[in-house]
C-alpha cells in the first residue's frame, strides 16, 4: 500500500521481493520457542532468519550493494513491507534501533567508522544500541535531551565517559555502541564495541513490548574509556548528529508498524468474513463492517502521511516539523486500528492465537517511545506560536 507516483520500479521490485520473503519464509517463524524472558526474539532466531533473508537477497534491502541508500520515499515503501510480521524487519535487518543507526552511520561517518563499525550492521551479522534516555527518578534525559547527564572529558587520546542511562533497547546483546555524553562544550556521541566491562546492565524490564531483542536495558556506564578517533564529528556536535537520525528513524518506526498493522487488519476481516453470528458473517452486521471500512480509512491516511513526511526529508530537510506530525498521525491512527482488530476478533483477538494481539501492545508502545504524541503536539504548539508571533512583528 503505497503511492507509486515517483517510486522507481528498482524500490518496488525490492519490495514486492521483501514481501513475498516476510510472508513464506519469516511469518512460519511466528510460532518459534525460541523467546528472551520477555518474548522477544533470541538471537539464535534473529541469525537464522537472517541466513534466509540473505539467501533469498532481501537482507537490509533498503542499503543498496554500492552502499548508497534508497531515498525515503522508496525505503517507505520497503519497510512497510518488512513490517508485514512482527518477525520481519529483524529478518530483513530494518528494525529500529539497527535501521537509524545505520543510516546516521551511513550519513556522517568517517570511511574508517563506517569499515569498523557500520559493515558489520549492514551484512546483519551484529546488533546495534542508541545510548541517549536516562532515568527520569534522576532527573536524566527522556524527551529533553537537554538534561542529559551522562558526563565524557578529555583524557590523552581517550575520552571517559560517566552516566547512567535507561529504556536502551537491544543493549544486552548489541555489539556496536551510540553512546551520547555530555561535554563542556556540549553533547558528544560515541561509537564503541560492546560489550564493555564499563558498562554494567543494572536492569531489564518487563515491557508491554516484545518485539525488539535484548529488551530495553537500565545500566551504568562507569569510567568507559572511549579512543578519541571514535568520536561521531567533533566536541559540542552531538544534538546535530542526533537530529539528523531522529526524524528518519521515527518516520521508519511509522513504516514498519504499518505494515504489522495492515497485517492485523487482513487477519481481522479474515475472521469477520468466516465467522458466522445471529445468521450471518460478523462483516455483514453493521457494527463490525464499519469498524473495518474506518481500518480501511486509516490505513490509506497513514500511508499517504507517511509518504509525504518522506518526501519532505528527501528534499535534503531534517523534517522536525513534519517527522513530528507524522509520529502523531500514525501513531494514533495504528492504535485505533489495532484496537479495531482485536475487538472484531472478540476473545480470539486477545489470545496469541494470531500476531493481532501482539500489534496491539507493540503500537501502544509505539505512542511512547520516539516521543510521545503530547511531547511532538507541544513542539507543535510552540511551532503555531512562534509563526504567529512572527506573523504580528
Amino acid at each position: 500500500m503505497t503511492t507509486d507516483m515517483g517510486i522507481s520500479d528498482r524500490a518496488r521490485a525490492i519490495a514486492a521481493k521483501v514481501e513475498a520473503f516476510v510472508r513464506e519464509t519469516v511469518i512460519p517463524y511466528e510460532k518459534d520457542p525460541r523467546r528472551d524472558h520477555h518474548g522477544a526474539p533470541t538471537d539464535e532466531l534473529v541469525m537464522e532468519m537472517r541466513d534466509h533473508a540473505r539467501a533469498a537477497g532481501v537482507l537490509t534491502p533498503h542499503i543498496l550493494n554500492d552502499g548508497s541508500h534508497l531515498n525515503q520515499r522508496e525505503t517507505a515503501v520497503v519497510l512497510i513491507k518488512s513490517g508485514l510480521s512482527p518477525l520481519g524487519p529483524l529478518a530483513c535487518n530494518t528494525m529500529a534501533p539497527d535501521e537509524g543507526n545505520m543510516y546516521l552511520l551511513g550519513k556522517e561517518g568517517s570511511p574508517e567508522l563506517k569499515t569498523r563499525f557500520l559493515k558489520p550492521m549492514v551484512e546483519g551479522r551484529v546488533r546495534s544500541a542508541f545510548f541517549m534516555t536516562e532515568p527520569a527518578d534522576e532527573g536524566g534525559a527522556g524527551s529533553d535531551p537537554s538534561m542529559m547527564k551522562t558526563t565524557c572529558r578529555p583524557d590523552g587520546n581517550h575520552w571517559v565517559v560517566n552516566g547512567r542511562k535507561t529504556f536502551i533497547t537491544g543493549a544486552e546483546g548489541a555489539h556496536v555502541g551510540i553512546v551520547m555524553a555530555k561535554a563542556e562544550e556540549g553533547a558528544c556521541m560515541f561509537l564503541v564495541d560492546l560489550p564493555d566491562p564499563a558498562i554494567r546492565i543494572d536492569e531489564i524490564p518487563n515491557t508491554i513490548d516484545s518485539s525488539m531483542p535484548g529488551g530495553h536495558a537500565t545500566l551504568t556506564i562507569d569510567n568507559l574509556r572511549v579512543p578519541a578517533d571514535q568520536m561521531l564529528g567533533q566536541a559540542g556536535e552531538g544534538f546535530r548528529y542526533a537530529q539528523v537520525r531522529l526524524s528518519p528513524a521515527r518516520l521508519s518506526h511509522c513504516m514498519r508498524w504499518l505494515g504489522c498493522c495492515i497485517r492485523a487488519h487482513e487477519i481481522a476481516s479474515d475472521y469477520a468474513n468466516r465467522r458466522e453470528a445471529f445468521g450471518k458473517p460478523l462483516i455483514e452486521h453493521e457494527g463490525v463492517g464499519f469498524m473495518l471500512a474506518e481500518n480501511m480509512i486509516d490505513l490509506k491516511q497513514a500511508e499517504l502521511m507517511i509518504d509525504w513526511c518522506a518526501g519532505v526529508l528527501d528534499t535534503g530537510s531534517l523534517g522536525t516539523v513534519e517527522s513530528s506530525m507524522a509520529k502523531v498521525a500514525v501513531s494514533e491512527a495504528l492504535m485505533r486500528i489495532a484496537d479495531r482488530c482485536v475487538q472484531v476478533m472478540g476473545g480470539t483477538g486477545v489470545t496469541d492465537r494470531t500476531i493481532v494481539e501482539q500489534v496491539f501492545r507493540e503500537v501502544r508502545a509505539f505512542r511512547i517511545y520516539d516521543g510521545p504524541t503530547e511531547v511532538h503536539k507541544w513542539s507543535l504548539a510552540k511551532k503555531i506560536r512562534r509563526d504567529w508571533k512572527t506573523g504580528r512583528a
